[in-house]
């Protein structure tokens, strides 16, 4: 543990940091993994309602910079990809 009072100050909004950024992450994960199970039960209307709402927390980790702009891109198309797939 610091001794030196900005040091402590510097641990301690880290982690806050560490645990709000985590939220984000994880809330986007979820999105996605909702998502791909509504295409495995090949439920089309309800996949294309999730599908909006995991673009919208991709794309909130990428601005953060929580994820790589490109990495969001390309998870963005993936699920694009699978839904569109349901319908075709």
């Amino acid at each position: 543990m610091p001794n030196i009072k900005s040091a402590i100050k510097r641990v301690k909004t880290s982690n806050e940091r560490n645990a709000h950024n985590a939220t984000i992450k994880s809330s986007m994960r979820t999105a996605i993994k909702k998502v791909d199970a509504l295409v495995l039960n090949n439920d089309a209307e309800n996949a294309k309602a999730a599908l909006v709402e995991a673009n919208k927390r991709i794309d909130k980790a990428a601005q953060s910079g929580l994820v790589h702009k490109n990495a969001a891109a390309r998870y963005k198309s993936r699920l694009a990809k699978s839904v569109n797939g349901l319908s075709a």
